[in-house]
């Protein structure tokens, strides 16, 4: 069940969903200037292979842009206009009205809704998709390869070619979920998770026989045997 969250729980839930992200945070926020706890938790959650990607909406007020873009697996865009303040993990998220902005931590009375990925899906699915949006207003990271969201309820079904096995064919014979091959494929290397929540194969993935493929919609052909 959704839960409403004052100050303190605002903060208390902002660092437990940094600290408890396995594979991507998404932070939007008008205003960076971090309290240090916070950045120490960014920095931490990036170094765990984390894929961050950070949007904001003003100029002034922001100075932790310049740090922030320096982290490996970090992503800052700017998005003119932006006021939303909007914070996610894969598992959970928040709406909230308070700016990552260590004055309005400290000083401000601040309201805002916590939301599970399990608990509320269409409510999670319907936040991520809207800042999704934002991070690709902002122009996000420039990346020339095909993605598959994460937040896409369906798995492709599409025929094997030339022996390979789709994502979903591959986890059935290896008695895995589909969402349980695919974290054991980003943890090999074989994915990475680029822009927030989306799917991209990588070089090692290549020379391990994966494929992507687009047909009705985007999927992966992978050889049936496949060591993950």
């Amino acid at each position: 069940m959704a839960e409403f969250l004052d100050t303190t729980a605002i903060s208390y839930h902002l660092e437990r969903l940094l600290k408890t992200a396995k594979r991507r945070i998404v932070l939007i926020s008008p205003y960076l200037k971090l309290r240090p706890r916070v950045r120490q938790l960014i920095e931490d959650a990036a170094r765990l292979g984390v894929q961050i990607q950070i949007v904001y909406g003003k100029k002034e007020q922001c100075d932790e842009v310049a740090l922030l873009k320096a982290m490996t697996r970090v992503s800052v865009t700017f998005c003119r206009n932006v006021h939303a303040k909007c914070y996610l993990n894969e598992d959970f998220g928040m709406v909230t009205s308070l700016n990552l902005y260590d004055f309005s931590q400290a000083n401000n009375q601040e309201m805002g809704i916590l939301f599970g990925k399990l608990t509320e899906p269409d409510l999670y699915q319907s936040v991520s998709q809207e800042a999704l949006r934002i991070i690709r207003i902002s122009g996000g990271d420039a990346v020339e390869r095909v993605a598959i969201p994460l937040t896409s309820s369906r798995v492709q079904e599409m025929p094997d070619v030339a022996g390979k096995l789709t994502t979903a064919k591959l986890a059935e014979r290896l008695g895995l979920q589909t969402t349980a091959l695919f974290n054991k494929l980003i943890g090999r290397g074989y994915l990475e998770l680029r822009d927030g929540d989306k799917r991209y194969i990588t070089p090692k993935g290549k020379t391990a026989g994966g494929e992507f493929r687009m047909g009705k919609g985007p999927y992966f052909l992978w050889p049936a045997d496949l060591q993950v």
